[in-house]
């Protein structure tokens, strides 16, 4: 029988450590209830890369196991996406992440609401303690955002006095996270086949951070404008030396001006 953490202790009085992996202990492999959630982790890691935001101190994951020891039980949960600003040893292929033991705790954690009700808001605290519990009092992540894809709604909770409060975006509809420099919101369009809302990162000044066809349109836009400017540019010339050639001038014998 599962030993339960408020038998053992009060919420107020959790021992928690932190402690490496155990090797023996098997990461849950959860199925991916709803197909879009890798293309919208996915897309969320994408603009943050292809703008210069990751750094390799930074870990920026999916699925990947957070740890904690609560009360002598080991505990790991995997939110959708997670950004950690700082760890202390680079490490190619991680497995896991115990905040405070390897680094950072976790600046955001974001979960995708699936198909079925999978716990993103479960305050259990019996073990293993719901996902909302785990964050909010054991690794006490600064931000917490579940989003539903389907509608778009997009709820935002900030950690106040060891409780997450929900917290109302800007006059645009976005979140600023002080702790990346960016603003978070959801925003409407196609991408990889998938009709429907995303969250996108905005940057300081309002700029929406592209993802990689947005970036190489963008590209053929610039390109398409400067061959314009060209070509308006040529045109002019010509017509300045039609001009010239029919009063008698030759364009290419001006006189020097002092």
């Amino acid at each position: 029988m599962a030993t339960q953490l408020s038998q053992a202790k009060s919420p107020t009085e959790l021992v928690i450590t932190w402690e490496a992996l155990p090797k023996d202990f098997q990461l849950e492999d959860e199925p991916v209830e709803n197909t879009g959630q890798p293309l919208l982790a996915g897309a969320l890691r994408e603009s943050l890369e292809i703008s210069g935001f990751i750094q390799p101190q930074m870990l920026i994951a999916s699925n990947f196991g957070l740890c904690a020891t609560v009360n002598g039980q080991f505990i790991a949960k995997a939110p959708d996406w997670v950004y950690v600003p700082l760890v202390n040893e680079i490490v190619g292929n991680r497995k896991s992440y115990t905040p405070n033991l390897e680094g950072n705790i976790p600046a955001i954690a974001i979960e995708f609401l699936s198909d079925t009700e999978g716990g993103e808001y479960s305050v259990k605290r019996s073990y293993p303690p719901g996902k909302w519990f785990f964050y909010e009092q054991i690794l006490q992540i600064p931000i917490y955002v579940i989003f539903e894809p389907n509608g778009g709604l997009l709820e935002y909770y900030q950690l106040e006095n060891q409780r997450y409060e929900l917290k109302l975006p800007d006059e645009n509809g976005r979140h600023w996270i002080d702790a990346m420099g960016l603003f978070l919101g959801t925003w409407q369009g196609t991408k990889e086949g998938r009709t429907g809302y995303w969250l996108r990162w905005w940057d300081q000044a309002g700029n929406l951070l592209p993802w990689a066809v947005e970036q190489i349109e963008q590209e053929r836009q610039r390109a398409e404008k400067e061959s314009q400017r060209a070509e308006q540019e040529r045109q002019q010339k010509e017509r300045l030396i039609a001009y010239l050639q029919s009063q008698g001038i030759d364009p290419n014998n001006l006189p020097q001006f002092e």
